[in-house]
């Protein structure tokens, strides 16, 4: 496989590897993807939108160039803006990878950064010299205002051109609390959610802050994903619970869906609507409680991302997935191909697909 360089979310020529719940697998054009699903399904997907989180500017004791990639905080309120962790770098950009970026100066709690109109203050070391806590200086409306001006989108050296918000926002993006994009929601568009809609396939969103891919040290990506902050709507939980007790396919749009549901129903449990904080890892040994499918990009194996997929499928039928993908030269990372996994003992009778008008006002469309 190889890397997506152009900042495009619907190529035409995206692919689709379908894997189902066992273990069969086949290729398929990925902008037809909701025709490898089922009438009754409930698609749920991240609204989030992205933040331009890359700030550079200079660790004021020292006079070096750094550049402050934000990576969490604890809430989504937008009146929570003072605080966030932060990934720290040395001088340069993009165009380098990040395991070759150099380490940000000697920073100690109390040091300042002047980023572009932004002032903030180092709070807190995390046990690493990449990873810190900050404090901005100033009002919410001037950090908010700061950030929109000052900010560009995370990026990754496999893409060369500069990212613009637009490339990075999906197309029902709403708040602005992720960090790097939602990319599994870049295969939705308004034709796709119509097609859904005609073919009696539930449609819904929660909020969860996508956090970062790569921190440039392997040690510390082996900690990623960050705790993330969520929230899911009365109207959503509702609807999982509805498609839950009738025995209906919930599928997730992203990893970010998936970590945040599994939290929010733990243990089986009725979905809890509301904020929450999504704190646990999910791997291989993970036994999910809610999600049946998963939608994805395509990821790496030593990525979290691809921990999570082992949660659906066997490591034997990842392998062979990946061996198709390789074959095909599948594409990864954000702006590359896709892949959908049945939870393996998910399996349920084929349901036909919904095709008569009378479809739309059937209980399972009732939330879309």
């Amino acid at each position: 496989m190889i890397a997506a360089t152009q900042p495009s979310q619907r190529p035409a020529d995206a692919r689709l590897l379908v894997v189902d719940a066992h273990g069969r697998m086949r290729h398929a054009k990925r902008g037809d993807f909701f025709t490898h699903l089922r009438a009754g399904d409930l698609v749920i997907a991240n609204d989030a939108a992205t933040l331009p989180a890359s700030l550079r500017g200079t660790h004021e004791r020292t006079g070096g160039a750094i550049e402050v990639r934000l990576a969490g905080r604890r809430s989504l309120s937008p009146r929570d803006v003072h605080g966030f962790s932060a990934i720290v770098f040395g001088a340069g950009d993009f165009h380098t990878p990040t395991e070759r970026r150099p380490a940000p100066p000697p920073l100690a709690a109390g040091d300042h950064l002047a980023l572009g109109p932004l002032r903030a203050t180092v709070t807190a070391l995390r046990g690493h010299p990449r990873l810190i806590s900050i404090a901005f200086d100033g009002t919410v409306d001037s950090i908010w205002a700061g950030i929109a001006r000052h900010g560009r989108p995370i990026q990754y050296a496999h893409v060369s051109t500069p990212l613009s918000l637009w490339d990075v926002w999906t197309a029902v993006a709403g708040p602005p609390v992720a960090f790097e994009p939602p990319s599994a929601g870049f295969v939705l568009d308004w034709r796709a959610l119509a097609e859904m809609r005609r073919r009696g396939i539930s449609f819904a969103t929660i909020t969860h802050a996508a956090g970062l891919s790569s921190t440039g040290d392997e040690a510390l990506d082996a900690h990623l994903p960050f705790d993330e902050p969520y929230e899911i709507p009365v109207a959503t939980a509702l609807a999982i619970d509805d498609a839950r007790a009738e025995h209906r396919r919930i599928v997730a749009v992203g990893t970010t869906v998936v970590r945040a549901l599994e939290h929010a129903g733990a243990e089986g449990r009725s979905i809890r609507p509301g904020p929450g904080l999504a704190t646990e890892r999910l791997t291989p040994s993970t036994t999910l409680h809610v999600v049946d499918v998963i939608l994805s990009g395509v990821h790496e194996p030593t990525t979290s991302h691809y921990q999570l997929l082992g949660a659906f499928a066997s490591e034997a039928t990842l392998a062979r997935a990946d061996e198709m993908m390789n074959a095909a030269s599948y594409r990864t990372h954000e702006f590359g191909d896709s892949v959908l996994i049945e939870r393996a003992g998910a399996g349920m009778a084929e349901v036909p697909f919904a095709t008569s008008s009378s479809s739309l006002e059937s209980p399972c469309s009732r939330h879309y």
